[in-house]
């Protein structure tokens, strides 16, 4: 891979140190922007930038009038779904009173399941894409990969009325390419500091050890639930965060006061 360069991001208020943003330069492709959610909140608040209260699906981002720049914020978030796991990982959510973020598939998941997609959005949780068929972005041509955010796009858009404002590379591979088509289609990029790696093990033990030993303040958690052991490790998941003192929160709740930035990738250091 190419050698990666990065330079500090500009910021209007003088002595903010911890608002940075790296610009990743990859040779032969176009420069992109990186930040981590806690600097682009802290950022926002100190330019005085407030949001319009809202996150991808219309609700309200306050979580509960929580602020993660006082609290201990951790963002919950599935990719690949919804499957049919989700109800029952939404009857805990419901349960637990915790909002996640869901990254979702099309092909054989918003597409056949779109009473799924309806109680996600209606359950407070955020609407967020996956691509359609999980191509990697950054092996395709620009036009094919337009086609796998924008089809997600519109078939999330004709369940629920709602457009999703984030999405999440498969396996997490972007550029200067695929940042310029999520600017275009209005979709700021999500990157994870936690994986349980859920997609190669079923104990539901093991996955909840990998996440609480990696899970820090302000970071992402990735789960999938479409995998069988995954749902059954989240009640333990979330007691214990709960018992560590973390609130767990959706990707627009840990970045409020700011906006998410289309074709901006936010990454948790």
């Amino acid at each position: 891979m190419p050698k990666q360069k990065s330079t500090a991001r500009s910021l209007s208020t003088a002595g903010l140190l911890a608002a940075t943003s790296l610009v990743l330069a990859l040779s032969g492709c176009a420069t992109y922007d990186v930040t981590a959610p806690a600097d682009a909140r802290a950022e926002a608040s100190a330019e005085g930038k407030a949001t319009d209260g809202k996150a991808s699906d219309g609700k309200d981002t306050a979580a509960g009038g929580v602020d993660c720049a006082k609290a201990k914020c951790v963002a919950l978030t599935f990719d690949a779904g919804p499957s049919e796991n989700t109800a029952r990982l939404l009857d805990i959510l419901k349960k637990e009173k915790v909002h996640a973020t869901f990254f979702m598939l099309g092909k054989n998941h918003v597409a056949k399941r779109p009473a799924e997609v309806k109680r996600i959005d209606a359950e407070g949780h955020e609407l967020a894409n996956h691509t359609w068929s999980h191509q990697i972005l950054t092996e395709i041509a620009p036009e094919e990969a337009k086609r796998e955010l924008s089809r997600l796009q519109d078939a999330v858009r004709k369940i629920t009325g709602k457009t999703p404002r984030l999405m999440r590379p498969p396996q997490g591979r972007t550029d200067g390419e695929v940042s310029k088509i999520s600017k275009d289609l209005g979709l700021a990029q999500v990157l994870w500091s936690v994986t349980a790696k859920d997609y190669q093990t079923n104990d539901s033990a093991l996955i909840t050890k990998r996440v609480l030993e990696q899970t820090e303040r302000d970071g992402v958690i990735l789960l999938h639930d479409i995998y069988q052991g995954t749902v059954p490790a989240v009640p333990g998941i979330l007691k214990e965060l709960k018992k560590r003192g973390y609130t767990v929160v959706t990707v627009s709740q840990l970045l409020s006061p700011a906006k998410p930035e289309p074709g901006m990738v936010y990454r948790p250091e």
